[in-house]
């Protein structure tokens, strides 16, 4: 299966950026830089001419054009569109080789197709809040079982069997849990708008406590809107996720981090031990720059590093409970 390895590895790299290139556009407020779908004001790619802009705008009076949030979601779309591409080919592949699994290709190539509507409906619904959080965790759902896939096609065993290691499998599993939801909750974050809600640390300024909407915050359905950008929510329901963001970035920590301590210290296996290694450095940088986030506003680039060092998280807690859960 080394053909299909090889393969697998080089979707997986695609696929991180068709990720961080969404959460690029969706940082930078480019998510309705084409107001419909599939195509951009009509046309099948962003109009720049002036007849094209004349156009465009007779089409779509009541939108303001702006060519270069434009070209971000259409080159979001583009990539995205390859990267289906090539989930089509990864199931032609498994499908015609008899040593290969079946049914784990067949969930990704359905996934992706589900990822093509959320994209759409993330545009024609004006990025509901529920919807755009949906699409960003599609994304790290057909990272991670492509992840899984790629795992299928190599020997991984532990040495020995490593009973000692595996008796922590259903840690590493409550780790990944939280680390998911903490995930879930960072896209309910960013969706909302609520990223600047708090700007103070260590929890948030003023009386945070009085003021928490929890039933608010976090109901899926927030009314019927011309359109949800820049967030509907009063600051108080935004200040809410904020801080159950932070005190789940805390959780979240602190179990990843007993996570990496166990297998360093029981684990016989070099691989497992590097692992947590790689996780401490993870957790570290994660939560560096999440603070980096709230005392620096927001930087573009720190809040897409922030989108990427969860993925990364994700995939290295998915490598860790393979490991322990694979038989010897």
């Amino acid at each position: 299966m080394k053909g299909l390895s090889l393969f697998l590895s080089a979707t997986l790299v695609f696929t991180l950026c068709v990720i961080l290139m969404g959460a690029y556009t969706r940082l930078s407020d480019a998510g309705l830089g084409c107001p419909d779908w599939p195509g951009c004001y009509g046309m099948l790619k962003v109009p720049t001419e002036s007849h094209e802009l004349a156009q465009a705008q007779d089409a779509f009076p009541e939108h303001d054009i702006e060519p270069e949030k434009a070209w971000l979601e259409m080159l979001h779309r583009y990539i995205a569109g390859a990267l289906g591409l090539l989930v089509l080919m990864i199931l032609v592949l498994c499908l015609k080789r008899e040593d290969t699994p079946k049914k784990l290709p067949l969930l990704i190539a359905l996934l992706i197709l589900f990822q093509a509507a959320l994209g759409m409906w993330t545009v024609t619904m004006k990025l509901m809040p529920v919807v755009v959080m949906s699409h960003l965790i599609g994304g790290f759902t057909l990272m991670a079982l492509l992840l899984l896939l790629y795992l299928r096609t190599k020997p991984i065993r532990l040495p020995g069997g490593d009973p000692r290691a595996r008796k922590l499998a259903p840690l590493a599993v409550g780790a990944l849990s939280i680390l998911t939801l903490q995930i879930i909750l960072g896209g309910w974050t960013s969706s909302n708008y609520a990223a600047l809600a708090c700007t103070s640390l260590a929890i948030c300024e003023g009386d945070w406590y009085s003021n928490l909407r929890l039933i608010q915050a976090f109901n899926p359905f927030q009314g019927a809107h011309d359109s949800y950008e820049f967030g509907v929510l009063d600051y108080a329901s935004r200040m809410t996720i904020h801080v159950t963001h932070r005190f789940g970035a805390i959780v979240t920590a602190i179990i990843l981090l007993w996570l990496a301590f166990r297998l360093h210290t029981l684990s016989q296996s070099p691989q497992l031990k590097h692992s947590a290694q790689l996780l401490v450095l993870l957790v570290i940088v994660q939560v560096g720059l999440g603070i980096s986030n709230v005392v620096l506003h927001l930087p573009l680039g720190i809040a897409v590093s922030h989108n990427a060092g969860a993925l990364f998280l994700l995939m290295n807690l998915i490598f860790i409970n393979y490991i322990l859960w694979r038989k010897a």
